[in-house]
């Protein structure tokens, strides 16, 4: 996928990119692979009978050591920012940017030769009769719910083809409520449901997508980005909803009223939410600050890059 994602002259992904979580299942035989900050979990029934989340694969984020190590021994440089402590970040050797908060990811070719991989982390296991359903998504989701809240979420959903659209929704009361003065993660999910016959087939695959604009005030654009026009304002009212595929097509996400918080309620939110193990399945947000970026400068030759 990198190599040909390099060969679209079309694409800009020098400093953009994306994770992905990818599953394939064949019979009872599940095989996953990951790279980035996406994640997978597993619905099932312990010997109590109880409805438990099982994570099927690891956050590859910059604070996991050995990711960290690769990363640091290709030049790159691994730090958080003194204004979120709990966030590693992805430097180049002698620039404080792009500051890719993932170890692993498609694209992100600024960072490629400093230790930046595409490389999956590939998993395998058994199903067996207890296991109920699969939700994988982005992290959005996980940085404000907790794979047990997922798997309840999804069990309490009203239908299977309704449950996508129902975490989503979730997680974005999720954001509002511990993070009302961040910019909502983009919330992309999709639920396989197992059968309980013995070939244990799919009986319903579900995908949500939506992403939430900006409910406060965010860092200013660049002079030559300010765009006045009504699609750029359209597109700032509140929570729109990704193009998707599957069996589900659900409605928009309508924007809420929020009352308006105070920068110190905020900071108290953030607080309460617990610290980040990727094990475990907590990860805490990915805010957004001024950090340098990436803009393209063009001449006869070739493109080259300058911070703003």
């Amino acid at each position: 996928m990198d190599k040909e994602l390099r060969l679209h002259q079309n694409i800009d992904c020098f400093c953009s990119g994306t994770t992905a979580v990818t599953l394939v299942k064949q019979g009872n035989d599940l095989i996953i692979g990951n790279i980035g900050d996406s994640r997978a979990i597993l619905g099932t029934r312990d010997l109590d009978d109880s409805l438990i989340a099982v994570q099927l694969t690891v956050d590859l984020k910059p604070n996991l050591p050995a990711e960290a190590e690769r990363i640091r021994k290709c030049r790159g440089r691994v730090f958080a920012l003194q204004d979120e402590p709990e966030v590693a970040r992805v430097w180049l050797p002698h620039n404080d940017s792009p500051g890719l908060a993932m170890a692993r990811a498609f694209g992100d070719f600024c960072l490629k030769d400093f230790g930046l991989i595409s490389v999956p982390e590939i998993s395998y296991r058994r199903l067996t009769e207890k296991d109920e359903f699969i939700v994988m998504a982005t992290d959005g989701v996980w940085d404000v719910l907790s794979n047990k809240e997922v798997v309840d979420i999804i069990a309490s959903a009203p239908t299977r083809s309704s449950a996508s659209r129902f975490l989503v929704e979730s997680a974005v009361r999720g954001w509002r409520s511990k993070y009302p003065t961040s910019k909502v993660d983009d919330c992309a999910v999709v639920c396989l449901f197992l059968d309980s016959s013995p070939d244990n087939s799919t009986t319903a695959v579900t995908t949500y997508a939506a992403c939430a604009s900006p409910r406060t005030e965010q860092p200013p654009l660049p002079p030559d980005q300010i765009n006045s026009n009504e699609e750029t304002q359209e597109n700032l009212q509140g929570p729109t909803e990704l193009e998707r595929s599957g069996t589900v097509r659900a409605p928009e996400i309508m924007p809420e009223e929020a009352a308006e918080k105070s920068l110190e309620q905020a900071a108290k939110s953030a607080q309460l939410g617990e610290d980040w193990s990727a094990l475990e399945g907590v990860s805490r947000v990915n805010t957004l600050l001024t950090l340098p970026r990436f803009v393209p400068v063009k001449d006869d030759k070739k493109a080259t890059c300058q911070l703003w």
